[in-house]
């Protein structure tokens, strides 16, 4: 059981449901869970309502039922950069997944969390792709990740193919491939989609961009980049060669996001991998 205290603030009474969701950011459905659950919220050890008022000075705890349902796994090394007690940030290396699947059932970043905290639940706030590394923060509390849910930006380092625009926008909608689950393209009728890049380092193969998507589309930045002629180095799967590295070249390098609890804005970095930074080596420019 872990508890969350939150004192009311202003200089007038309200109610305890605008208290938590206008203020606080508690998401409608933890608050129907907190309030089907004995004790889940109280003022002064008191069971209160969602309707009922809450004054300036009141500390209102919330308790929530948290348990850990994947299988640990203490043999991952997965580096933690960044720690509080409602979050934790791992530095996630590339080809290990976030979540459990059919195929990877015991080896991802789910299974190392549930060996850190095996009391609480898994609650990833950014997802890589398995072969996407870097950044990946995660909630320690249902009401930690409704306040993370779109309120990270997170910029990436990706290394693409020959040499786009020193900066430009990608502005082009992504759909499911009709006859695919995972493959992603460029259609009219796909959902909206915007990507920002800069370009920070040029080579004779490849170009090290810096990139700030504005959406968050499954497989993004790969397919843009694809898109404009410049797909990802080792990102076989849209046009990239395999020939320098064996995997798409993506870092998540940077996360910023307001604290929960304080809204004070933490920005978190992580060091580009050696398999990005070896195709700038003298020997492929």
């Amino acid at each position: 059981m872990r508890e969350l205290k939150l004192t009311v603030g202003g200089d007038r009474p309200t109610t305890l449901q605008s208290f938590l969701s206008g203020q606080k950011g508690v998401s409608r459905r933890l608050l129907t869970r907190l309030k089907r659950q004995e004790n889940g919220i109280t003022r002064g050890g008191i069971q209160i309502r969602s309707i009922d008022t809450v004054f300036p000075g009141d500390e209102i705890v919330l308790r929530f039922e948290d348990s850990g349902a994947l299988e640990p796994n203490p043999e991952l090394r997965i580096p933690v950069i960044y720690e509080t007690e409602r979050l934790v940030i791992f530095d996630k290396p590339a080809g290990v997944p976030v979540h459990p699947s059919i195929k990877h059932q015991g080896d991802t970043l789910g299974n190392f969390f549930a060996h850190l905290y095996p009391d609480l639940t898994f609650r990833p706030v950014n997802r890589l792709d398995k072969d996407t590394s870097g950044l990946c923060i995660v909630a320690k509390d249902a009401h930690a990740a409704s306040l993370l849910q779109g309120s990270c930006r997170k910029v990436y380092c990706a290394a693409v193919e020959g040499t786009p625009p020193e900066s430009g926008r990608i502005d082009a909608p992504i759909a499911r491939e009709r006859e695919s689950i995972i493959l992603r393209c460029v259609r009219e009728d796909g959902q909206p989609s915007a990507t920002c890049y800069k370009r920070i380092k040029t080579g004779k193969k490849y170009s090290l961009m810096e990139v700030r998507p504005e959406t968050g589309r499954t497989h993004q930045i790969r397919v843009h980049f694809a898109h404009i002629g410049h797909p990802l180095a080792g990102d076989d799967m849209y046009g990239g060669s395999l020939e320098d590295i064996p995997r798409q070249a993506l870092h998540c390098g940077t996360i910023t996001f307001p604290e929960p609890g304080s809204n004070k804005e933490i920005t978190v970095t992580s060091k580009l991998p050696e398999d990005i930074s070896a195709l700038f080596q003298t020997d492929l420019l």
